[in-house]
């Protein structure tokens, strides 16, 4: 029996299961203020530091998941029935098999992502977060928040945050099994705060977070001191939100994204996500906050740039960069 199948059973030791003939469910995509980057156990998705993000509201995954009939039965991607070789499929269909109760027992998954796939928004983040909570609707588990974000996370690492709005601190944990490690949402609104999506490239990037993890974790030289740096900008972040410095949480936000990306061209091979539209989009932000306008950005492993800035600076903002989606994480 696999690692994660072993905690599957464990979180579902004794509960009944009631199939209903489908369900659907939404989970919102999100952006990690401090960075997830390496992981202590691959097969568990355990990573090697906390990490704490902010969801995108309306960006997200929305998943139909039905118990199908036999090869009628499939994976659909906006509007598309994948081939079953595809990354995706493969993926969604592995996950699926953990909570399988039968051979004979055939899932049909159709999910629409309203955020480009596998193009650095976090959208294995949301796909596998709906996943992990269309299993437990599907089925009438009823499981906890907790509960739900260590199955998400046995899917994708990120998608453990991807359970709950607003900000959400997802804990490293240190237990082998993994029980420990999972994320929560931080009880702390900040209505005024904005993030705006700026979409530069919407190809599938071509090097995974997975992979691209394993690579820096095995080769690059300075990942010894990246725990400590995360430690940090963990504590001074938290700070930031408590206090609603908005200067301080772009900072520590920019600097920590920069750090995961140099991380990344430090490793061997490198591995560079920006494009040359990315570093225009960059010096185009510093030009911006030297001329007076607060905003800061941050960037997953992918080419897109994600704005941080507040609602009093929105159309400001938009001069700057009209093709910006906003979104208010809180509402």
């Amino acid at each position: 029996m696999t690692p994660a199948r072993q905690v599957v059973q464990r979180i579902l030791a004794g509960r009944e299961s009631h199939p209903k003939g489908s369900t659907t469910v939404y989970a919102p995509a999100n952006i990690a203020l401090v960075k997830y980057w390496g992981k202590r156990d691959e097969a568990l998705n355990l990573p090697v530091t906390g990490s704490l993000s902010i969801s995108l509201g309306p960006l997200g995954s929305h998943v139909e998941l039905a118990r199908g009939k036999g090869e009628e039965a499939g994976v659909w991607l906006n509007g598309k029935k994948l081939p079953t070789d595809s990354s995706f499929a493969r993926r969604a269909s592995a996950y699926l098999d953990l909570f399988r109760p039968a051979a004979d027992f055939f899932f049909d998954l159709k999910a629409r992502n309203t955020v480009p796939t596998a193009a650095g928004f976090a959208s294995s983040a949301s796909g596998f977060a709906a996943l992990a909570k269309a299993v437990d609707g599907l089925f009438g588990w009823g499981l906890s928040m907790r509960e739900l974000s260590i199955l998400a996370r046995l899917g994708s690492g990120s998608a453990a945050r991807s359970l709950a709005d607003g900000f959400v601190e997802w804990h490293a944990g240190t237990a082998p099994d993994g029980m420990d490690s999972f994320a929560e949402r931080l009880d702390m609104e900040w209505p005024e705060l904005r993030v705006g999506a700026v979409v530069l490239c919407s190809d599938e990037k071509p090097i995974g977070s997975r992979e691209g993890m394993k690579r820096s974790v095995e080769t690059c030289e300075f990942y010894r001191e990246w725990p400590g740096r995360v430690a940090r900008d963990l504590a001074a972040l938290k700070t930031a939100i408590a206090k609603k410095d908005f200067a301080a949480l772009g900072e520590v936000a920019e600097a920590n994204a920069l750090a995961m990306h140099a991380l990344m061209a430090a490793t061997r091979p490198p591995i560079v996500y920006a494009l040359p539209e990315t570093v225009a989009a960059m010096r185009k932000i510093w030009v911006a906050r030297e001329g007076g306008l607060p905003v800061w950005f941050t960037m997953d492993a992918g080419p897109n740039v994600k704005l941080l800035f507040e609602a009093r600076d929105e159309a400001r903002v938009r001069e700057w960069f009209p093709s910006v989606e906003v979104v208010a994480p809180f509402g």
